[in-house]
C-alpha cells in the first residue's frame, strides 16, 4: 500500500507518544522514520503539516526540540484505538442506522465534511442523501456529528431491512465491497512476510491497517461474499501485533530516546 511520511508519523504517535507523556523529540522521529527510508527533510515537512492541522504542537523534550500531541490529536488517536485494534462485526438481528441529511448548496464545503465523517464512521450510501450503517454505529455517529457541528443537518433513524432484494445483494450497492476486498488482499500480500527491523515492520503494518477498519462497516458475516479476505487480514494483523509489538516497543525506546510502552 502507498504510505506517506505523515501517515507513518501519525502511527508512531499513536503507538508510542501517549506512553511518553504525549511528546516525542524530532531527532528521535528522524531516527525511527529512517528505518522506513524516510529522510529528515520529509519528516520535518510532515510534522509541520500535522502541526498546521492541529494534531501536534511544538514542545521541548529534555531541552531538545520536539512535538506534543494536542488535545485534538490525542482525541483522534484515542477514538481510533478501538476501531484499529478491536473492530466490531455486526449481527443481522441488530438492524441498521440510517442518516438522512440535507445541506444547503451554499454550504457545499460542510456537505463535503459530512460525507467524509460518514465514510469514516463506516456508512455506505443507500440513496442520495441517505446513508446506512450497522446499528451499533448509532451512538458514535451521533456524538461525532454533533462534535463536528453537523448535528443540525442530519436525522438519524434505526431500522430493519424489508426490501425485496436480498440483503446480501443490497449491501453490495451500498458499499464498494470489491474495492475493500482488494485493499484487504493487498494488506495480506504486503505483510505476510516480515523481515528486518521489527519497528519498521510494525509501524508499516499499523499504518497500512489503520484505515481499513474505518472503511469497513463491519457487516454481519452472512452478508459478506464467500472467502471474505477481511477475516484473513484481521487474523494476520493480530498475529503481527502478537509477534512484533513488544520487540518494536523496545526498538522504539532506543530510537526515540524516551520511555515508551508496548502497543495497545
Amino acid at each position: 500500500m502507498s504510505t506517506t511520511p505523515r501517515s507513518l508519523i501519525v502511527s508512531v504517535y499513536g503507538l508510542y507518544a501517549r506512553a511518553a507523556g504525549g511528546v516525542l523529540p524530532v531527532s528521535g522521529l528522524v531516527r525511527l522514520l529512517s528505518t522506513l527510508d524516510v529522510d529528515e527533510q520529509a519528516v520535518r515537512a510532515a510534522v509541520s503539516r500535522l502541526k498546521r492541522r492541529g494534531m501536534l504542537a511544538s514542545a521541548r523534550v529534555d531541552g531538545a526540540a520536539g512535538y506534543a500531541l494536542t488535545d485534538t490529536g490525542r482525541g483522534v488517536l484515542d477514538a481510533g484505538d478501538a476501531r484499529i485494534f478491536h473492530p466490531r462485526q455486526a449481527r443481522s438481528a441488530e438492524g441498521w442506522v440510517l442518516c438522512v441529511f440535507s445541506v444547503p448548496e451554499t454550504l457545499r464545503a460542510k456537505r463535503h465534511v459530512l460525507r467524509g465523517r460518514l465514510t469514516w464512521l463506516g456508512f455506505g450510501q443507500a440513496a442520495p442523501g441517505v446513508w446506512i450503517a450497522p446499528a451499533h454505529v448509532f451512538d458514535t455517529a451521533r456524538a461525532v456529528l454533533r462534535e463536528a457541528g453537523l448535528g443540525g443537518y442530519v436525522s438519524l433513524f434505526t431500522a430493519e431491512y424489508y426490501g425485496d432484494q436480498p440483503a446480501a445483494e443490497a449491501v453490495r450497492t451500498w458499499w464498494d465491497l470489491p474495492k475493500l476486498a482488494a485493499m484487504y488482499q493487498e494488506f495480506i500480500d504486503d505483510h505476510s512476510t516480515t523481515d528486518g527491523d521489527p519497528i519498521a515492520a510494525w509501524v508499516a503494518a499499523v499504518t497500512d491497517w489503520r484505515r481499513l477498519p474505518f472503511l469497513d462497516p463491519g457487516l454481519p458475516a452472512e452478508l459478506l461474499p464467500p472467502d471474505w479476505p477481511g477475516h484473513r487480514a484481521a487474523e494476520l494483523f493480530h498475529d503481527l501485533e502478537h509477534h512484533l509489538s513488544t520487540p518494536a516497543a523496545r526498538r522504539a525506546r532506543e530510537l526515540l530516546g524516551v520511555p515508551v510502552g508496548a502497543t495497545t
